[in-house]
Parts: structure tokens; sequence; C-alpha cells
């Protein structure tokens, strides 16, 4: 039974994570199915960060009402500008770039975050290059793989790819998809779409390195969550209201679209920050984004069974580079880690006898400093990789 137990209590972060994977693919899937059907993607926006704070709000009140910092007008403006980041600009735009190409391709392209976070925080002073050392040449490998990865599948499409189980599916007439099939994009679209999702990425990067900042000052994630999504959600009803005249837009009823906003809040940006948010505190950041490649995989595989969508060879052959790419880079981010832990451990203070017999704790004040640059570097990964979700 104990080691029942003790398998158990290792594999937890491997079955959530890889659930994980899956929840998020089912969210591309059922947008891509909404967005075809004709639901704006700026009422999708509102809906989901709507539901999102419903779900977590509750959490947050009962959980963190001991331990809320202040609120200050500084703090107000940095959750005001994470929410215009995140909720607003990177959904509006990665839901554009979503049905313009894909789920398959969307997810992909969603990979390139890590390098763009990483070039971010090399500008902002957040990571140190020292080019003598191996963790970051790999680092700056990954970034330039990953980029090129990027423009690859940006730039050529390639053949259509003939899978297994898409060989019998039958092609719909007149050169139309019905609202489930997915629309076979031109090269404009194709172009316009990898341009969309570029820009929601580097917004969503941006909010990586804002929270970085916030979540010292505003310790109260859950809370912190909340708010983001509740002022999203305010933010984003006002470019609904200038970008959509049409009061129909907003009609819902209990169907694809009801759903699919539904599973994005609740799912996506709810359930899928605390549990992931769990894994951080027991793996780390790496061992969680080590997963995100999995969810492109399974996107293709329920796009093309539930989506008819087809994949084109650059898509492919971009993928791979993009997933060659982050590895990379995480395995640098890894050993910078090792690294961390192993200099923090070697600064632990140690007992030893003074001159009247007491014990004196030498180097104690180098790890009380050690511990705190590691405490800020953990919290900065932290609220990044919590906040993907």
């Amino acid at each position: 039974m104990a080691f029942c137990g003790g398998f158990m209590d290792k594999a937890k972060p491997y079955i959530s994570m890889i659930s994980l994977q899956f929840g998020y693919a089912g969210m591309n899937v059922l947008t891509k199915v909404s967005l075809n059907g004709g639901m704006s993607h700026y009422v999708l926006v509102v809906y989901r960060h709507a539901f999102a704070t419903l779900a977590i709000a509750p959490f947050a009140l009962f959980l963190e009402r001991k331990v809320r910092p202040k609120m200050t007008w500084s703090i107000f403006f940095q959750i005001f500008v994470l929410a215009l980041l995140g909720p607003v600009i990177d959904q509006n735009f990665y839901y554009v770039g979503l049905k313009y190409t894909g789920p398959t391709f969307a997810c992909a392209m969603s990979n390139i975050l890590p390098a763009m976070t990483f070039v971010m925080a090399v500008i902002f002073r957040m990571e140190k290059i020292e080019l003598k050392k191996v963790r970051c040449q790999a680092k700056i490998f990954g970034t330039v793989v990953t980029v090129a990865g990027a423009m690859l599948m940006t730039l050529y499409k390639g053949p259509l790819m003939h899978l297994p189980w898409t060989n019998g599916h039958a092609q719909p007439s007149g050169g139309e998809a019905s609202g489930a099939a997915g629309v076979d994009p031109t090269a404009r679209e194709w172009f316009l779409g990898s341009l969309f999702i570029i820009i929601a990425t580097l917004a969503w990067a941006s909010l990586f390195i804002l929270q970085t900042h916030t979540i010292r000052k505003y310790t109260a994630q859950l809370s912190l969550t909340t708010l983001i999504c509740f002022i999203g959600t305010i933010q984003a009803i006002a470019v609904t209201f200038v970008m959509e005249r049409r009061v129909s837009v907003w009609t819902i009823g209990f169907d694809m679209n009801l759903l699919a906003a539904a599973y994005a809040g609740i799912v996506t940006s709810s359930i899928a920050y605390y549990v992931q948010g769990l894994v951080i505190q027991k793996t780390g950041p790496v061992f969680a984004s080590a997963f995100s490649p999995l969810m492109m995989i399974i996107v293709a595989v329920m796009g093309s069974f539930i989506l008819s969508e087809k994949i084109y060879l650059g898509a492919v052959l971009g993928a791979v580079v993009i997933v060659v790419g982050l590895y990379a880079v995480l395995w640098g981010k890894h050993k910078e880690k090792q690294e961390q832990e192993a200099d923090a451990k070697a600064a632990l203070p140690v007992a030893s006898k003074g001159p009247d017999g007491a014990s004196v704790l030498q180097g104690a004040a180098t790890a009380a400093g050690d511990d705190d640059g590691m405490r800020s570097a953990s919290n900065g990964r932290g609220a990044g990789s919590a906040s993907a979700v």
C-alpha cells in the first residue's frame, strides 16, 4: 500500500498536466466550432471571462480573505493593464487567428511563448546573458530556432498532409464547409491569422513580464486572477460595444456558443489555473511548460477527426522546429534552476562552536540574501506559468 501511495504521489503531477492538455485542446476545438458557426469573438471573450470571474471569485473571497494585500492606485493600474493585455488583446487576436487558420496551427504557433518571454525578460534585465555558459547558449539557440519555426509556419504552407483517419472524410461540396468543418484558408487569411497569433503571443508574454512585478506586491494569486478576469470582462464589454453595433450578437442560448464560453472560462481560465499552480509549486514551471507541445498533438488529432481540419506540410515542419527550440529553452532554464539550487545549498549556514562554546551560524547573511533572490525568481516564473492558463 505504501508503494502504491508513493507511486500515485509521484504520478499526480504527470496525470494533472496531461489532463490539462486535453482540457486546453478541447477549448481550441470548441472555440473553432463556435467561431465557424458565426459567434463574434468579441462576445466570446466577454462571456468567457465572465464565467471565469464567477467560477474563481468565491474561492478568492473565502480562501484569501485574511491574506489579501491592500489595494493601491499603482497596483490597480497594473491590474488594469494586465486585464487589457490578457483578456482583451491576447484573446481577441488569438481567436481571430484561430478562425483564419485552425486549432492545430494556432496551438503550434503559441509554443513560441517561452522564447518570446525570454527575449522580453532579457530586454527588461530579468534574465542575465552569460554567453560562456552552456545553459545560456541553449536558451539563445532555442529562442532563435523557435522564431525560425514560427516564420516557417507563417510563410510556407506546403502540400496537404493525407492522414490515415482523414482519408474517408467527405469533402464539402462547392468548396464551402459547414459550420463544423474547417474552412480551407486562403494565403492572405493564412498570413493574417499567423500575424494575429504572433501579436496575441506578444501580448501574453508582456503579461508575464508585468505580472512578475505585480505579484511581488499583490501576493494573493486567486484574488489577482479574479480582478484581472473581472476588469478584463468590463474592458471586453466596452470593446464589443465599439466593434459590434448589432444587438443580436449578444444573443446566446443553450447551444455550442454557450458551451464554448462556459468551457473556456471555467476549465481553462479557472480550474486549469488552480491545478497548474499546484503542479508548479511542487515541480516548478519548467516541468509544467514541458507538456505544452502535447496539446498541439491532441488538437491535431481532435481537429482532424471532429472538424475535418486540413493539415499542411509547412505546419508540421514548423511545429517540429518550434518543439525543438522550445525544449532547448526549457533545458537551459532547467540547468539554470539546478545551478541556483546548488548555490543556495552551498550558502546554507553551518553551525560551529564559538570561543565560549556556544553555537554560531556562519554564512547566515549570505544564505538569506540568496534565499531572497530565489524567492523573487520563483515568484516571477510561477506567476508567468500559472497565468498562461
